[in-house]
């Protein structure tokens, strides 16, 4: 399989190489090597050579693993022509661009596209934001740890503590005293 280097350069480019993750349900599910480098943990593994019969995410469920895959997907376009430009090909290539190499240009979305996208994706139920965020941070995905974060801190924002504890579920053991006591030597906070 990995050695069949039969010289057509043509099929290779076209088909993106493949990487099989298998979830802790183990669900098997491929996907192309640039959207699954978007996960620093899979990278290594990659660059150590890891992901013969698959890269098991025991930390991952497969409803969750899909998820991320989505996010992967719409992102890599993004980060390779980002990568891409970093490394100085962009500057050769932008004269390209200009005369009109569309294809390409189609398949990156745009900055306001991907933030629409964004926005969507982590309009979800708190248990799988959590869950997302989990994912996130397991597999070192930057971008959507950050845009999981900051959907849970939108949730909080202008919130009493008795909102906040409505919206997480979370039992106040609090009694009235200790309550108190807390609101008095952190006055300032609740001014």
């Amino acid at each position: 399989m990995a050695s069949a280097g039969s010289g057509d350069e043509t099929a290779a480019a076209a088909a993106p190489t493949m990487i099989t993750l298998i979830s802790s349900d183990n669900e098997r599910f491929e996907v192309a090597e640039a959207a699954a480098t978007l996960s620093q943990t899979i990278r290594h593994m990659i660059e150590d050579g890891c992901t013969d019969g698959g890269v098991p995410l025991p930390n991952v469920t497969g409803s969750i693993l899909a998820k991320v895959i989505e996010y992967c997907n719409k992102h890599a376009p993004a980060a390779t022509a980002s990568a891409e430009a970093a490394a100085g090909e962009g500057s050769s290539s932008s004269s390209a661009a200009a005369e009109g190499s569309s294809s390409s240009a189609a398949a990156v979305p745009s900055t306001e596209e991907l933030k629409v996208f964004d926005d969507a994706f982590v309009d979800v139920e708190i248990p799988a934001l959590f869950d997302l965020i989990l994912a996130a941070n397991y597999l070192d995905i930057k971008g959507l740890l950050e845009i999981t974060c900051q959907k849970v801190a939108d949730c909080i924002k202008d919130k009493t503590p008795e909102q906040i504890r409505e919206i997480f579920n979370i039992k106040n053991d609090f009694t009235p005293e200790e309550e108190e006591e807390v609101r008095r030597e952190n006055q300032w906070a609740f001014e």
